[in-house]
């Protein structure tokens, strides 16, 4: 589909279902390859991005066989994968890209990695620096510092104990890639992050699925992270994925500018997701938050009480830079200013987010200033700019965010088929909840 055309909508009301969490999902998919016994996974994300991580393993000799609608069952292979070489294209995701680069470069094996060309234009030069540090033999087969990759086999290095430095301020999945690869060495190990550890929630998640495999991590300083030796992935057997908590800010957001109430299922106050915190900043912006154990709902102001049913607010966006996309365009509908703060990682994802979010926003009548790592945005002083044409670079957060444009105006999305990386349902569901 080349593009679809949004109606103007009024309100929002009701329940949705949300798909699995993308970031536990393939953390969860590569555990269970690695680990000694049989996992039964339930409620598995269907997305292009899981696929990639299915495909990938199946290719490495990993036998997986689906049991149900979005269940699977893997038999581990017991940190050794069968296949000595392969050639693996994992497409734009980079929570595939970066785990298995990480991994492989120890499984003393010829392999190659490649992606789309957007994949190859986002940097790993800090989390491969660390590999060959270990002495994995990693060269790049185009620009230096980005994929594709090839890993040739390597003596990884014979020492007692692992010492590995890594940066923290481009990309949290190059720690967790090193967390979740290291224990396959047998050694104890010791990872220093130097600088700001951005996304610090995302590696807090990873060490909650490894420890759900069997494997303690000792974090007891901010940016030093202890593995013991001699700690081997264990298949826990049954595990239930939940709901994605990025894909629940679109949804929540709805709520808050249609007044709602719109309850997201899946999800709820003890995720171990960092976006489930989209909910605090939508309290600051003016919404009525209710949390459940595996529920959230969000209601914002009658439409007899203000037009702008929000406020502008002053936000640090380290903690959850997907989600704060959706911040962006909720302000749109906020009386005043909103401005987020330490977005700078943003540029280096699915496309530069910030520039692509500025120009969009743009569109819509919105003023914009766009900083290195910030953005700035005044909504339009009267009404949103109708029938605009928002493109969306690939990017599937693009096209859920600017759905919420429709609240004011209506709207065409350009390439709406690019949130099957994530939630291919994404449109049905949002068309289910709003009315004019």
């Amino acid at each position: 589909m080349k593009w679809l055309d949004l109606p103007v909508v009024a309100t929002a009301q009701g329940k949705v279902q949300l798909p699995g969490s993308k970031s536990i999902s393939n953390r969860i998919l590569l555990l269970a390859a690695l680990a000694d016994g049989v996992t039964h996974i339930h409620d598995l994300l269907a997305s292009d991005d899981t696929a990639r991580m299915l495909e990938a393993l199946r290719i490495l000799g990993v036998s997986i066989s689906q049991t149900g609608e979005n269940d699977y069952q893997i038999e581990g292979c017991n940190g050794k994968f069968p296949a000595r070489e392969a050639d693996l294209f994992l497409g734009n995701a980079g929570t595939a890209f970066r785990p298995l680069a990480a991994v492989l470069a120890i499984m003393n094996g010829s392999y190659r990695l490649s992606g789309v060309a957007r994949m190859h234009e986002r940097p790993i030069a800090d989390l491969v620096d660390s590999l060959r540090h270990l002495g994995a033999s990693i060269t790049y087969l185009g620009n230096e510092g980005f994929p594709p990759l090839t890993i040739k086999p390597a003596e990884i290095n014979s020492t007692n104990t692992h010492t590995l430095t890594v940066k923290g301020n481009v990309s949290s999945q190059f720690l967790s890639g090193l967390l979740m690869a290291l224990p396959l060495t047998g050694k104890p190990s010791t990872i220093h992050v130097t600088g700001d550890l951005i996304s610090r929630p995302y590696v807090e998640l990873t060490l909650a699925q490894m420890k759900r495999f069997g494997i303690q991590v000792e974090c007891n300083e901010q940016n030093h992270f202890v593995l013991p030796g001699k700690q081997f992935y264990q298949s826990p057997g049954d595990i239930n994925i939940e709901g994605d908590a990025s894909s629940a800010s679109y949804f929540l957001a709805a709520g808050a500018i249609g007044h709602g109430p719109v309850r997201v299922l899946g999800v709820g106050r003890n995720s171990l997701q960092g976006d489930i915190r989209f909910t605090e900043v939508l309290e600051k912006m003016g919404a009525h938050i209710t949390l459940g154990d595996k529920w959230i709902e969000s209601r914002g102001l009658s439409s007899s009480q203000t037009d702008k049913p929000l406020k502008g607010i002053d936000f640090d966006c380290n903690h959850i830079p997907d989600a704060a996309m959706t911040i962006a365009v909720t302000a749109l509908f906020a009386s005043g200013i909103t401005t987020l703060r330490n977005i700078a990682s943003w540029r280096l994802k699915e496309t530069d987010r910030l520039s692509a979010m500025a120009k969009e926003l743009r569109k819509l009548g919105a003023d914009v200033e766009e900083g290195a790592d910030f953005l700035r945005i005044k909504p339009p002083a009267r009404k949103i700019t109708p029938n605009a044409a928002i493109d969306t670079y690939d990017d599937h957060r693009m096209a859920m965010c600017f759905s919420l444009a429709s609240f004011g105006a209506p709207i065409r999305i350009n390439d709406p088929d690019c949130v099957t990386k994530t939630f291919p349902s994404y449109f049905e569901k949002f068309a289910q909840i709003t009315h004019p």
